[in-house]
């Protein structure tokens, strides 16, 4: 593709495109049955909240677990396109599981599944995709494969909602036709990505399941993480909270692409703003976005405060998911790209678990208020541990 000055795809590589319209087409699969999901559990399956927490805490930490085995084995073999296509095969699989489940561990189990498929993926993808970019064109190539997702995010609620008119309340046939799409991706991937050899490592910077070989303030970074996730919990509390505010099963699905809209529009500008006024700004701001949209969602009484909210938290997004893996690729040798994503998404990952629990188990004791002042809280500790301790790198390595 030819590369204009000033077109919104300068920069984008063959690869980065193709990732995205893989990436497009998955989000667009799981989007369809996500901000169903919940519901589904609830009121068709009868599991309570805390379940909800459980499945999509255990869900996110399994993938986070997935990513660092997966990520280091992309550096050890570099073959990071093979990976991710096992990874994108894998979930596309669970869609059926969840179409025929009669109980709340089948659900349990087919998001273990997909999750699995999920860690396979991710940290061989964003490696394969900051090996196929400039280094001083991440923060956009990141913000502009959240875009794509974001895109598919926007689809699939969308393609749901238009189900469920011929389909009112079957939400068993939404999921089999998000079989579709999940199909289509893992056929883009292996048919048009290109593989991308990463510098080959020494014995200095052999690839290994160890924190050693990076410098602290990646080790940092990746504390401050963690941290951040403990008041992250899953996005299906924000579904709930929306439900007992009087938002109907109807509008659910147009709530939640209407919140995808906001990310689509603004990751790729938003992560090219970090490529110019660094990551560390951005990712402050973000956070701090965050944890006002938590704050508002702890005190909200009215539809249209969740409107809002939820359109907020679009701008969280578009702030940080781009520009936080581009703060990766900036600290890590390019060698060790696919470990270091690993470990970015476990320490993303692996506070998914508690943080969806502790939110359940704080909204079944005191109600929705405290839980998601909780989570507001966490974002505040963040943000000041991040202000101190990260600083803005430049590139260690470019591709």
């Amino acid at each position: 593709m030819k590369d204009r000055r000033g077109s919104i795809l300068s920069g984008i590589t063959r690869n980065v495109l193709i990732l995205g319209i893989v990436s497009f087409l998955t989000d667009t699969s799981t989007e369809m049955i996500y901000p169903l999901l919940p519901i589904f559990l609830t009121e068709v399956l009868g599991a309570s909240t805390v379940f909800v927490g459980l499945v999509e805490g255990i869900a996110e930490s399994t993938a986070s677990l997935f990513k660092i085995f997966s990520g280091w084995l992309s550096d050890l073999i570099r073959k990071r396109k093979l990976l991710a296509v096992i990874g994108y095969g894998i979930s596309g699989c669970t869609r059926p599981v969840v179409a025929c489940a009669t109980a709340g561990w089948h659900v349990l189990f087919a998001r273990f599944v997909d999750r699995v498929g999920k860690g396979m993926r991710t940290a061989p993808r964003d490696a394969l995709l900051s090996d196929s970019t400039d280094s001083s064109k991440w923060g956009k190539a990141f913000g502009f494969h959240r875009s794509m997702d974001h895109l598919g995010a926007v689809t699939g609620p969308i393609l749901a909602f238009l189900l469920l008119i011929p389909f009112p309340g079957n939400y068993r046939a939404i999921f089999w036709f998000a079989t579709i799409p999940a199909i289509l991706s893992v056929l883009v991937l292996a048919l048009l990505a290109q593989e991308k050899r990463a510098r080959v490592w020494s014995e200095v910077d052999r690839p290994s399941l160890s924190l050693r070989p990076f410098d602290l303030r990646f080790k940092l970074y990746l504390l401050i993480l963690f941290i951040f996730t403990l008041g992250n919990s899953s996005d299906a509390f924000l579904i709930l909270r929306a439900k007992t505010v009087g938002i109907s099963d109807a509008l659910i699905p147009i709530l939640w692409a209407v919140h995808h809209i906001v990310k689509a529009s603004l990751s790729t500008p938003g992560g090219s703003l970090s490529d110019k006024f660094g990551r560390r700004i951005m990712i402050i701001a973000g956070w701090g976005v965050y944890g006002l949209v938590y704050l508002g969602f702890a005190t909200a009484t009215k539809g249209i405060h969740i409107w809002i909210l939820f359109l907020t938290y679009g701008v969280y997004h578009a702030l940080v998911e781009g520009t936080e893996k581009a703060l990766v690729a900036d600290l890590v040798p390019s060698a060790l790209r696919g470990t270091a994503y690993g470990l970015y998404s476990f320490a993303v990952g692996v506070g998914a678990l508690p943080a969806s629990l502790i939110l359940g188990s704080l909204w079944k004791a005191f109600g929705p208020g405290v839980a998601f002042s909780f989570g507001a809280g966490m974002a505040l500790l963040a943000m000041i541990l991040f202000w101190l301790l990260i600083k803005d790198a430049t590139p260690r390595h470019t591709p």
